[in-house]
C-alpha cells in the first residue's frame, strides 16, 4: 500500500470551472503511485458550493470540500473559467488572499491568473497567461509582469500557466520541483505525455504546414537523447540533419519555440538530474554521461537550473531523501 504525502494541493471549483485543467490537476497529483511505492501528495478539492455547474454546464460537480478545506493547503490551485469578465467572488478572493498571507504556494492554469490577478496578489510579480488574452490582462492588471509568450511562469511561491495542455507542463515542472526529475518521468511515463518542455518554451507558433514531409525534428531529438554523453554541438545536430545550421536554429524556432543550444542543454540537466537522483556520486562520471564536461561545468549548470549544489540536489532527491520524505 502506497505511503500517503502530507503535502496537501487543494483545487478550488467555482462556478463554470473548466473540466479539463481540473482533470490535469487529478491526474497529476491526485493519483495514487503504487509504482513508487507512495503517494506523492494529499489531493483535495473544494468549492464555495454544494454542487457547482461546471463550463457550459457540461456537469454539476457535487461532493467535494467546502471552501474552508483551502485554508490547509500547501498548495492551492485556484478556479480558472472561460468567462474572465465576470468577476470572482469575495469569498474565493478571499480565500486566495489569506493562503498567501500564509504563505502557501498559489497556481493558476490558464484564466486562472485573472483568479490571482484579482485577489492582489500577482502586483509586481512574474505570471503569464493564455494568449489570446493577453491584450485584456494588461489592460485590466498593468502592475503584473505579465510574460505573454511563454508555457509557464515559476515565480517562486506563485506559478502560472498558459492555455489548457500547459497545465501539465506545470504540473510536470511542479512534480519535478518536489520530488525530482525521475519521479517526474514516472509521472509523465503514466500520462504518456512529453516528460519536459520548458516553460519558457513559446506558447503557440504560428507556422504553415511544411512543403516537405522531412522538417519534423522528431528523429533529430530522439537521436540526440540517445548521444548525449558524446561532443554534440548545434553544428553537429545540423550535420547529423543534413542541413545548415542556419536552418536548424529555423526549425527549432518554429518546431518548439526554443534554440538547439537551450534545448540540448535542458536535456542535458534533465539527465544529469536523473543519474543523481538514482544514486551516481561522482561528478565527474555524471558530467561525462550527459555531455556536460566537467564536474565544474555540472555544479554550475545544475545550480543555475534548480537553484542546488549537485550535493544538495543528492540529499533532497536521491534515493535516501526520498526515502526519508515517504517516510
Amino acid at each position: 500500500m502506497p505511503q500517503e504525502s502530507s503535502h496537501r494541493v487543494v483545487v478550488i471549483v467555482d462556478a463554470n470551472s473548466n473540466p479539463f485543467e481540473l482533470g490535469c490537476a487529478t491526474e497529476v497529483f491526485g493519483l495514487r503511485r503504487p509504482e513508487l511505492g507512495r503517494d506523492l501528495y494529499d489531493f483535495r478539492l473544494c468549492s464555495p458550493d454544494p454542487g457547482t455547474v461546471m463550463r457550459d454546464g457540461f456537469f454539476t460537480l457535487t461532493g467535494v470540500a467546502g471552501l474552508d478545506a483551502a485554508d490547509q493547503a500547501d498548495t492551492l490551485i485556484v478556479p480558472n473559467r472561460p468567462d474572465i469578465d465576470t468577476p470572482r467572488r469575495r469569498e474565493v478572493l478571499d480565500t486566495v488572499r489569506r493562503a498567501h498571507t500564509r504563505g502557501t504556494r498559489l497556481v493558476g492554469f490558464c484564466s486562472g491568473a485573472f483568479t490571482l490577478a484579482e485577489a492582489g496578489v500577482l502586483d509586481g510579480r512574474r505570471a503569464t497567461a493564455h494568449w489570446q488574452w493577453a491584450e485584456q490582462f494588461r489592460a485590466r492588471f498593468p502592475a503584473v509582469r505579465l510574460e505573454p509568450d511563454v508555457l509557464f511562469v515559476d515565480d517562486g511561491d506563485i506559478l502560472t500557466s498558459a492555455g489548457s495542455a500547459a497545465a501539465l507542463d506545470l504540473g510536470l515542472h511542479l512534480v519535478r520541483r518536489d520530488h525530482g526529475a525521475e519521479v517526474a518521468a514516472s509521472v509523465s511515463r503514466r500520462l504518456v505525455f512529453a516528460a519536459h518542455r520548458d516553460g519558457g518554451q513559446r506558447q503557440f507558433v504560428e507556422r504553415p504546414v511544411p512543403e516537405l514531409p522531412d522538417e519534423s525534428l522528431a528523429p533529430l531529438l530522439a537521436w540526440a537523447q540517445q548521444h548525449l554523453d558524446t561532443a554534440l554541438t548545434v553544428p553537429a545536430l545540423a550535420a547529423h540533419a543534413n542541413i545548415s545550421p542556419a536552418t536548424l536554429h529555423r526549425r527549432f524556432r518554429a518546431q518548439l519555440g526554443t534554440t538547439p543550444l537551450a534545448w540540448l542543454t535542458g536535456e542535458r540537466v534533465t539527465l544529469a538530474r536523473r543519474l543523481i537522483e538514482l544514486g551516481e556520486s561522482r561528478l565527474d562520471v555524471v558530467a561525462r554521461r550527459t555531455g556536460l564536461g566537467t564536474a565544474t561545468t555540472l555544479r554550475t549548470v545544475l545550480r543555475r537550473e534548480t537553484g542546488l549544489t549537485p550535493s544538495q540536489y543528492r540529499r533532497r532527491f536521491g534515493q535516501g531523501g526520498l526515502s526519508r520524505q515517504a517516510g
